[in-house]
């Protein structure tokens, strides 16, 4: 028997991340089995400056990024061959040495209310979120609602839920951790009511540029469908101006022909102003662009840059 191909996989080291990086890495040895070959992949754990500072916000020391450039540093030193990240944790222009090689099979994008539902909630309960993104939908859709800040683990945020009121959690993270909810009263909040991040529900696998190697074996764990959705998301966030601190979301979907149906937000910090557009189009890049210029320019978004 040949030798086995050997890689190492830098991630995280929560039980979400882990639970992702284990997903890619069977879909790895997969590939390699069908193709006669045995891959062995070794976790590289990163600890990043966003799991150490449980004590600040995200979008305080910096919003995206935060919990993926140790990890990325990993690769770039030469420490792990490949890296894996929540899709929407990716700065929207990525690093020139880097190359995003492979986006996984979606799993659900929505958020979940979790502690109440929506009109269930009293006036003036507390929902806990760290995200701006979920904050200002949520005002929204209910201006009497007041907000604490979440960190920590999705084990440890179910148990941060306020009295009378709740905490948002991806629907991904809920589903791959294996959490029932069964005896928890809970709403899976619609797009329509509350447009997720862009790239969530989906995992971004990046490797070094100049290794051909890996990005070959990767890049057969794509799934297309997925892949020209996140890149339509993704170019709409990069057409807002990368990674700012804004409160901004996208959906993207595409149909069995290969149309891209795109629902973009964006909204100002103190909720009071909140655009929303959508948009159909058969190319990734173009249509994410056209989505952010449309809010920035023809709906006045712009302003909601300049303040």
């Amino acid at each position: 028997m040949s030798e086995p191909v050997r890689l190492r996989a830098a991630t995280r080291g929560s039980e979400l991340a882990l639970w992702q990086t284990d997903f890619v890495i069977s879909q790895v040895r997969s590939v390699g089995a069908r193709d006669g070959r045995r891959i062995e992949v070794e976790s590289v754990i990163v600890e990043t400056v966003a799991d150490r500072r449980q004590d600040v916000e995200i979008w305080e020391m910096g919003g995206k990024g935060v919990f993926v450039k140790e990890v990325q540093a990993a690769v770039l030193d030469g420490h792990a061959d490949l890296a894996v990240h929540s899709a929407k944790d990716l700065p929207a222009v990525g690093h020139p040495d880097l190359v995003l090689v492979a986006v996984p099979s979606r799993a659900d994008a929505r958020d979940v209310l979790v502690g109440s539902s929506l009109d269930g909630l009293a006036p003036g309960a507390v929902v806990a979120t760290g995200s701006v993104r979920r904050r200002v939908q949520l005002a929204w859709a209910r201006p009497d609602l007041t907000f604490t800040g979440l960190r920590g683990n999705i084990a440890t945020r179910f148990t941060k839920i306020p009295a009378g009121g709740a905490i948002v959690v991806a629907r991904a993270a809920i589903d791959r951790l294996g959490i029932d909810l069964t005896d928890v009263e809970h709403q899976v909040l619609d797009p329509t009511v509350m447009l997720p991040q862009v790239g969530q529900g989906a995992l971004a696998v990046e490797c070094r540029r100049d290794d051909h190697a890996t990005r070959e074996l990767l890049a057969a764990i794509e799934h297309p469908t997925s892949r020209r959705a996140v890149d339509t998301e993704r170019a709409f966030l990069a057409e807002l101006g990368g990674d700012c601190d804004l409160p901004a979301g996208a959906h993207a979907s595409v149909d069995d022909g290969g149309s891209i149906a795109v629902d973009g937000l964006l909204a100002s910090l103190d909720g009071h102003v909140l655009l929303r557009h959508s948009l159909t189009g058969p190319e990734p890049d173009a249509l994410g662009r056209a989505m952010a210029s449309h809010l920035l320019t023809d709906a006045g978004g712009a302003a909601l840059l300049a303040r």
